[in-house]
């Protein structure tokens, strides 16, 4: 079944169009990431929560 010329050609096609898709999202992943290091390093300064006030934490 897979063994044709045809197959084979349509099948690097698609992982051809998938690898180009790939490769748009690799800049919005860095800077996703970027973004939540600058975030957890910005966070250690909060205070902790106060108990009194939210009763969700137990």
């Amino acid at each position: 079944m897979s063994d044709s010329p045809d197959k084979r050609s349509e099948w690097r096609a698609i992982l051809y169009v998938q690898a180009r898709v790939a490769i748009l999202f690799v800049p919005v992943v860095a800077s996703l990431l970027a973004i939540a290091a600058l975030a957890g390093n910005e966070r250690r300064s909060v205070p902790d929560v106060d108990r009194t006030v939210t009763g969700s934490v137990r």
